[in-house]
């Protein structure tokens, strides 16, 4: 596994030729790699050209399934049809905690690129406020990029 959990991870895949290739968390065959005991037929897995389908005509959507969806999807107990990987115990534990990983380095993802969306513009206070009371050795080209986190932000006080 390489990766920083903001960025997409991935698995790093070695051929017989010596060629390496990356496989992101975003492509489909990310899961059936990353457990192959549970997609053993290498079932696709989650990517983001998944459409959402509306649940009243059948058809195809503009929008896009997110990563909570799928999963949420994948881990329901249904009447009249086994789900296949709640019977792995232990590993089942570890691909829910993975997967859980992923969602929210897809929404880190989401706000980091996104924050033209998200009107960051509008904090420039708080960002002059923040450089404005340190100390003034501080460099200011040391700080890195300040990103806006949304006070619907996991772990915020209004969580």
């Amino acid at each position: 596994m390489v990766g920083n959990p903001v960025d997409n991870i991935a698995i790093k895949i070695t051929r017989c030729d010596s060629a390496v290739h990356v496989i992101s968390d975003l492509h489909r065959s990310y899961d059936a790699l990353q457990y192959p005991l549970i997609f053993w037929q290498g079932q696709d897995g989650y990517h983001i050209n998944i459409k959402l389908v509306n649940p009243v005509t059948g058809n195809e959507t503009n929008k896009k399934v997110s990563s909570m969806c799928y999963y949420a999807y994948r881990l329901m107990i249904r009447n009249n049809q086994d789900n296949y990987i709640l019977l792995y115990r232990q590993l089942y534990h570890q691909y829910v905690v993975d997967m859980y990983a992923k969602i929210e380095s897809e929404r880190l993802r989401f706000l980091r690129f996104y924050q033209v969306k998200l009107r960051s513009e509008d904090y420039i206070q708080l960002r002059d406020a923040i450089i404005g009371n340190n100390d003034e050795n501080l460099n200011i080209n040391n700080i890195g990029n300040p990103f806006i986190l949304p006070s619907s932000c996991i772990g915020s006080p209004r969580n």
